[in-house]
């Protein structure tokens, strides 16, 4: 019987071809889930004609799934942590498959809404264990860098065509395929992973999970959104919407509280004395609620006032898209060079002006007078904010603490759209109504409506940057701060937001290069 000799450099070209397979894997899954996070929403018209959604309660489509999302994701990366990396990450896998077929079989408003809510569950497991399990694999420095500048472009690419491909996939088959696509890769991604991926745990942390408060900032929220999509319907000054809102308000009291006296609380609350970071959250709440609207808003006017189809409205989108995608670059070398808060407050500024033009269609507008203009300047101001916000979220955060700062960042995207989705939806309904009321036909009722909620959006953009330019620090970041950011940048822009943050990915690649090359001048 013969020795099998493995020489030094067949042993690293194994290890290497292990490391790939690794990375395939999870930028495959985060891709899938990506994708049908952007995808969903120039299925809106169809899934609300099909299975009879109202006007005010189509939003909860979106919402469903990002308030879960938002509400569990710090407490999935501590689970895969504490549980197992491969272990979470094929859970979560499972439920996002799962939830997708359910989806795509729905025939209920409470069918699919509940299947959106495991959805953004499943996502919440998926996403931190992805980023996890690349850290684990690859070794600080160079090949790290290469691994995540890889996984963020994937995902990236995913929210890119995620709308061009769901109008493609709503044209030529229905709405349910948008779901339906997820099942077989998902299907295949569970047999391959006990293969391709190995069990890991972090050593040395402590025991206990914050399932209170993970429960108790998903529930608030969550009855905060009910509360102000119904409260149209109920009368501001109702019983019921009062009611509502005293439950929300105890709910996030509370999650406070835990907080405060947990020994392992989610949110570690010390962690808000940094400024950069609690300004840089605020701020976000502010942009999340404003932007979360525009697709939403946006593809319902293209669809149901102009009449475009599902695949005409996600090639009118590739314009902003392009916008985004050529703007965060130049953005993230300004930034370096001159801080993130310049960048971050003209932006925000030009996004404001962005909303405002979107406040000019018309009932019998045109795509190239009205909406393309205003597209491309919101891509102006989206792709000078989303780097440096992202860029202030992390620094002077401690390295044990990056993780943390860039999951809060993601969290309050997620909450803060979903509130303000809601708002804009309830400021929508009543204006809609209130025209229907008067006599005007629907074109012009819906147009009415969706303005409405492009003002407020715009005065929600101003708002972000008066505080940005009066909180915000605005000292220069090191070069050796830059480590947190990388994670960071690959981590803040996870799934359930509107797909244009996923965009910012494509552009943190020739970031981390320059990077890269700064450290190895000497």
């Amino acid at each position: 019987m013969s020795d099998v000799t493995i020489t030094p450099s067949e042993a690293v070209r194994q290890v290497r071809t292990s490391a790939n397979a690794v990375l395939g894997i999870v930028a495959v899954i985060q891709f899938m889930v990506v994708l049908d996070a952007s995808v969903v929403n120039v299925a809106l018209p169809s899934i609300q004609r099909d299975v009879g959604f109202s006007e005010q309660s189509l939003s909860w489509v979106l919402n469903a799934y990002t308030l879960l999302f938002g509400g569990f994701l710090l407490l999935g990366g501590r689970a895969a942590d504490r549980l197992g990396r491969r272990r979470l990450f094929m859970a979560g896998i499972a439920l996002f498959t799962g939830a997708s077929l359910t989806c795509g079989l729905a025939q209920s408003e409470a069918t699919l809404l509940i299947a959106r809510g495991a959805q953004g569950l499943g996502g919440a497991l998926v996403s931190p264990a992805a980023l996890s399990i690349i850290l684990t694999t690859f070794a600080e420095g160079s090949e790290r860098n290469r691994a995540l500048a890889i996984w963020g472009a994937i995902a990236g690419a995913g929210g890119a065509v995620g709308l061009l491909l769901g109008g493609a996939i709503v044209e030529a088959l229905s709405w349910r395929w948008v779901f339906f696509v997820n099942v077989p890769i998902g299907a295949a991604v569970l047999l391959l992973a006990p293969r391709i991926l190995s069990e890991s745990r972090a050593e040395g942390v402590r025991s206990g999970y914050d399932l209170e408060g993970a429960t108790a900032i998903t529930l608030g929220t969550m009855a905060l959104v009910f509360t102000l999509i119904k409260a149209n319907e109920w009368g501001w000054g109702s019983a019921r919407t009062l009611a509502g809102l005293a439950v929300a308000a105890v709910l996030l009291v509370g999650f406070v509280w835990i907080e405060h006296r947990h020994e392992n609380p989610l949110v570690p609350l010390r962690i808000f004395t940094n400024r950069s970071l609690a300004a840089s959250d605020v701020t976000m709440l502010l942009l999340a609620a404003a932007l979360f609207g525009l697709f939403y808003f946006c593809t319902l006017y293209l669809q149901q006032v102009l009449g475009y189809s599902a695949l005409k409205t996600g090639v009118a989108y590739l314009p902003f898209s392009f916008a985004i995608i050529s703007i965060s670059g130049v953005a993230s070398r300004v930034a370096d060079r001159i801080g993130p808060k310049p960048v971050l407050v003209g932006g925000l500024l030009v996004a404001a002006v962005g909303f405002a033009l979107f406040t000019r269609l018309q009932a019998h507008g045109d795509y190239a007078g009205t909406v393309l203009p205003a597209m491309l300047v919101m891509g102006v101001g989206l792709g000078m904010s989303f780097v440096p916000i992202t860029i202030a979220a992390t620094s002077g955060v401690a390295a044990e603490d990056s993780g943390l700062a860039s999951g809060l960042l993601n969290t309050t995207q997620q909450v803060g759209g979903s509130l303000g989705l809601a708002v804009l939806s309830a400021v929508s309904t009543s204006r809609i109504t209130s025209s229907l009321e008067g006599g005007s036909t629907q074109a012009a009722a819906l147009t009415h409506g969706f303005t409405g909620a492009f003002i407020l959006s715009a005065i929600l953009c101003g708002a972000a940057a008066v505080l940005a330019l009066v909180v915000l620090p605005g000292r220069r970041r090191e070069l050796e701060d830059v480590d947190a950011e990388t994670v960071a940048m690959s981590s803040a822009r996870c799934p359930g937001a509107p797909y244009c943050g996923h965009l910012v990915r494509v552009a943190a690649w020739g970031h981390r290069m320059r990077v890269a090359a700064a450290r190895a001048r000497p």
